[in-house]
């Protein structure tokens, strides 16, 4: 399936490339998203003409994504959680427990930004936590867990 990018998406390409991609991963993702269009005739004339309001509106994204990178890079959060006395959590912290934790700090975080390298935690302790504002825009924060 051959698409129009409108946006940049990782790992695939930047805006206004043509590339293709599998149908499943095209109709389901790609397109639904508004990330794509078909690539036709029609749609590359209309892309043509539109190209620089998407440039300004990605030039745009990226200035917001880069501002709140500015404010969540280097936070440190403390979450306390149900533990038993060596440590382990009776459950895990994981994507929902962390956006909650920045939005009660008055962060603005949403739960499928954030990506836990090592997956959930369910011992206590200090861990990274990544927040990927953008394709190309990732801030990093510190998480720690204690036992209640």
């Amino acid at each position: 399936m051959e698409l129009i990018l409108l946006e940049k998406v990782k790992n695939l390409g930047n805006l206004g490339d043509k590339v293709t991609v599998k149908p499943g991963y095209g109709r389901n993702y790609l397109l639904p998203q508004g990330k794509a269009v078909p690539a036709n005739a029609a749609n590359l004339a209309e892309f043509e003409k539109r190209r620089a309001e998407y440039e300004a509106k990605a030039k745009e994204l990226l200035g917001g994504a880069e501002g709140r990178k500015a404010k969540l890079d280097g936070v440190e959060l403390t979450i306390a959680a149900n533990a038993s006395p060596e440590g382990k959590l009776y459950g895990s912290v994981g994507p929902r427990e962390i956006a909650d934790a920045l939005q009660a700090k008055g962060l603005e975080a949403d739960k499928g930004e954030i990506v836990q390298p090592e997956g959930a935690i369910r011992v206590t302790g200090e861990y990274e936590a990544h927040i990927v504002l953008h394709a190309d825009v990732q801030a990093t924060i510190k998480v720690v867990v204690t036992g209640e």
